[in-house]
């Protein structure tokens, strides 16, 4: 096994995946039909897949880096340009590969949730080989298990102090075989939504799934949409559930991964794992109500601006009175924070002038 680390810098967060180039409609009056044709109220597009993750991360002032492959075309270039200088997102184990192009998913809004068309190939290199040598993190994000059956990348970390924070993809197939759950106590966080951990844990509802994970994880955290989310942390002998915040959903795309971004960040600045919930459902809710899932990602100036408006509004009624109490923990972050003003970007291919003129 080799050991992650080096003469380089260390990163608060390390990840690696497939990126896309999303092309998000949203506002459908009803889906495609055969021989129709139907018109969105509204188009984003943007770089996707693990672009989601890594954008979310950085915009909340996490020193990101991310490992993946680039195509090298016109979607390829600007995917990496919008990244390494808008998003400042470290690309130093990324790779752009000659005669590969971007994998492409179009992805239709609407009734609440999506319905995607992809198109793609795996790149040239295994995981293992565009990565080399793990950097230096605090924290990393990885799969549990890969599809090409390799060994996960993450498990080069060893036992150290970076901690790994692990997620597991829909099963097509239905089986959800528990065995995927294997390496579970090499990790410090596992993040699945309530399908999945009650599928992998065969349980009926959220609350058992938590219960099992709880024996295999230090930090199991299981999301119930825009019902909240629930978790226990034997780390720090606590457990929290917390409801989702009501908002106008306007494309679901990554809302997960703005979840989880938020999760790292919480863990690493060891808040109590109420607050982790909140903030974490706060951010997912804020990205829902946007274009696209990397670039509708909240940065610390958009909380900011939702805090003064929450607050702003707190006299027009008990439900708004109890977010702001929730909340309340908002007042000493953004003290901290406040600096790091970062906030969303427009979800619109461009020239990449354009991009090196708003970075």
């Amino acid at each position: 096994m080799t050991t992650a680390g080096s003469s380089e810098a260390q990163l608060d967060l390390f990840l690696t995946g497939s990126l896309f180039f999303d092309i998000v409609f949203t506002g459908l009056p009803a889906a495609p039909r055969p021989g129709t044709e139907v018109w969105a109220d509204g188009m984003g597009s943007l770089p996707g897949g693990i672009a989601n993750l890594a954008v979310a991360a950085s915009r909340l002032g996490l020193d990101t880096g991310l490992a993946a492959g680039f195509g090298d075309d016109a979607y390829g270039a600007w995917a990496w340009t919008l990244l390494a200088e808008q998003e400042k997102i470290n690309l130093g184990r990324s790779r752009t590969f000659r005669g590969w192009h971007s994998a492409v998913t179009v992805s239709l809004s609407w009734q609440g949730d999506r319905s995607m068309v992809t198109h793609g190939h795996p790149i040239p290199v295994t995981q293992r080989e565009l990565i080399g040598v793990p950097p230096p993190a605090r924290a990393v994000f990885g799969e549990l298990v890969r599809p090409d059956g390799q060994e996960p990348w993450w498990k080069d970390y060893g036992t150290g102090e970076t901690l790994v924070f692990a997620d597991v993809g829909w099963d097509p197939s239905g089986a959800w075989d528990p065995a995927v759950l294997a390496d579970l106590h090499l990790c410090h966080a596992f993040l699945p939504n309530d399908i999945e951990a009650m599928a992998y844990t065969r349980t009926d509802s959220a609350e058992d799934a938590l219960g099992k994970l709880s024996d295999q994880v230090p930090l199991a955290v299981v999301t119930k949409g825009a019902a909240g989310a629930i978790a226990s942390d034997a780390s720090t002998g606590e457990t929290a559930s917390v409801p989702g915040l009501r908002v106008n959903a306007l494309d679901p795309t990554g809302a997960g991964d703005v979840f989880a971004a938020a999760m790292v960040v919480g863990t690493l600045d060891q808040w109590p794992l109420r607050q982790r919930l909140l903030f974490a459902s706060l951010c997912s809710a804020l990205a829902v109500q946007h274009f696209g899932g990397s670039l509708a990602a909240p940065g610390w100036g958009d909380i900011v601006d939702w805090w003064k408006a929450a607050k702003a509004s707190a006299s027009r009624g008990e439900e708004a009175a109890d977010v702001v109490r929730r909340y309340g923990f908002l007042d000493e972050v953004l003290t901290d924070k406040a600096q790091n003003a970062v906030r969303r970007a427009e979800a619109t291919f461009g020239l990449l002038t354009e991009v090196e003129a708003f970075s």
